[in-house]
């Protein structure tokens, strides 16, 4: 075998191997991207479900808001349906994008840049919603007991069983909210942690 053959041979074996190599490097990004949107996929199927439920409510409100005969219940069911219908909208929206983020056309440093921008804004808002949520737990109880009891919630007169009721709804969203702020932890960090794997 001349010199030129082996050339060409070493030269035709040295472009497959790069394609190859190309070739898994693709593979191996693809498989990282869907591994990576996959662990947002349970969360976002929760957060869907949590969000129709939201807009029915909402939609409940909106149906019965003449009810709401005073200044003050109004502007608790003002509250209540802004935040039936734009933290879940937020919430979607934000949580789609970090599921869609796309890591196979970045470097490793945008791709992380990236996504730790995506989660920041996605558990502000998670600890956003949960303070709010105890602020909403009280709009909410007047506008349901207007509209389902025709009955003025800030007029009412409470006894023991009812504060207990309250001790007892404080509690259940408190522990409720933390174990879902945890569960979005959780979830970004185990993305967080394919993204390391790139490195």
């Amino acid at each position: 075998m001349e010199i030129e053959e082996m050339q060409a041979l070493w030269s035709e074996m040295s472009d497959r191997l790069e394609q190859q190599k190309k070739l898994t490097n693709e593979i191996i990004m693809n498989m990282t991207q869907e591994r990576y949107s996959n662990k947002f996929r349970t969360l976002s199927t929760y957060e869907t479900f949590g969000a129709l439920f939201c807009f029915l409510i909402a939609l409940g409100i909106l149906v019965n808001i003449s009810k709401l005969d005073t200044w003050y219940l109004m502007i608790c069911g003002i509250i209540t349906l802004l935040f039936l219908i734009v933290l879940p909208t937020l919430t979607l929206r934000l949580l789609g994008r970090i599921r869609r983020f796309n890591i196979i056309d970045k470097s490793y440093k945008e791709a992380l840049i990236g996504f730790q921008k995506a989660k920041k804004n996605l558990l502000i808002l998670q600890k956003s919603a949960i303070y709010a949520s105890f602020v909403i737990m009280f709009t909410a109880s007047a506008v349901f007991a207007k509209i389902i009891g025709d009955k003025d919630f800030f007029l009412i007169d409470r006894g023991i069983k009812e504060y207990l009721v309250f001790a007892f709804a404080i509690a259940f969203v408190f522990f409720i909210s933390r174990w879902g702020f945890r569960s979005y932890g959780k979830v970004t960090s185990s993305a967080e942690n394919v993204l390391n794997e790139l490195e």
